[in-house]
């Protein structure tokens, strides 16, 4: 099973979402100019569907 945390913080990355601080466990916090809100990403993200929620929080089309 693929690991999509790579490829997520890469687009958010290229979309001008910015890191803020590391959450609780596996996850990081990050903040999306283009939804205005703070956006959970965990680590572990092994499913597209959450990989494209994630995306989908950040105000960016799906791209898996």
């Amino acid at each position: 099973m693929a690991n999509f945390y790579r490829d997520i913080v890469i687009i958010l990355g290229d979309s001008g979402c910015t890191f803020v601080r590391v959450g609780k466990g596996s996850h990081e916090i990050w903040f999306s100019p283009i939804s205005g809100k703070h956006i959970t990403i965990p680590r572990t993200t092994k499913s597209r569907h959450m990989a494209n929620e994630v995306l989908k929080q950040a105000g960016i089309a799906k791209a898996f």
